[in-house]
């Protein structure tokens, strides 16, 4: 199975770059599958329904989320609507929400986790996949981990904790691509971050001028998804259906060089 992993959608201009390329790439690429990080896809925080839905449209099949998945009001009714739409699974379980999901034929189980380090308190990240790995069903060989963190070191300990016994661990959160993609020797696909689709004349996808302001006053700034040209950052990895095993993992970069004054 070929799997894509689209990096967090930032705003309308990641919205748009998914829009205009994703069913191009899933044609080229033969891709049977594609899951994106969705919790800044709508204005830069959250994602609403209508959001959702046109993107599913375009050609994503899941979404995983993080921190910023609670910011947008409609996020309660969205998880009732969407099973198909998951938060981090290591917040309390009183929280809405799933933090995993199997779905398809052959299964695909996307489990959604946070990091700790440099980031708010949630539960250990470590011991909650432990307890999800023990849940789910046997027939679920194929096992795709987002975890959505700061640290490259956590990220990284997670990747080789769970080594043999998932598919892929992908990082998300910095927005920035990492150069580190690989297959761990017990046939795990890694990368540190997947980076973003969002505006690439910014910064994470946030005005760059507002973000260098506050970095010279220090005063606490309105922060605003950017205009222009926007990028697509993914990994494309395959795995075998009887086994689980990651076989290839790449990273693609994709540009949408007119910037149409997409914003929001």
């Amino acid at each position: 199975m070929r799997i894509l992993f689209i990096g967090d959608i930032v705003g309308r201009p990641g919205r748009a770059i998914i829009i205009d390329k994703l069913m191009e790439i899933r044609k080229e690429r033969g891709i049977d599958f594609v899951i994106a990080n969705g919790e800044n896809a709508s204005g830069g925080t959250g994602i609403v329904a209508l959001n959702a839905e046109t993107l599913f449209d375009a050609g994503v099949d899941f979404f995983t989320s993080g921190n910023h998945i609670f910011q947008n009001k409609e996020y309660e009714g969205l998880f009732e609507s969407y099973p198909q739409i998951i938060r981090p699974a290591n917040y309390p379980d009183s929280v809405p929400g799933k933090g995993f999901y199997s779905i398809g034929k052959p299964p695909i189980t996307i489990i959604n986790l946070i990091g700790r380090t440099f980031m708010e308190p949630s539960d250990c990240p470590f011991k909650k996949v432990d307890q999800i790995l023990s849940e789910i069903s046997s027939e679920c060989r194929i096992i795709v981990v987002d975890f959505h963190a700061e640290a490259t070191s956590e990220k990284a300990a997670m990747g080789w904790y769970l080594n043999g016994r998932v598919s892929a661990v992908i990082g998300t959160h910095t927005h920035i691509q990492t150069a580190d993609e690989k297959i761990l020797s017990e046939g795990t696909a890694y990368i540190t971050d997947v980076g973003m689709a969002g505006p690439s004349e910014s910064v994470i996808g946030v005005d760059k001028k507002a973000i260098i302001r506050r970095f010279l006053t220090g005063l606490p700034i309105r922060f605003t998804v950017a205009k222009g040209p926007a990028i697509l950052n993914a990994v494309i990895f395959d795995v075998d259906e009887k086994t689980g095993k990651a076989s290839s993992i790449e990273r693609i970069s994709i540009t949408r060089k007119t910037s149409s004054g997409f914003s929001e």
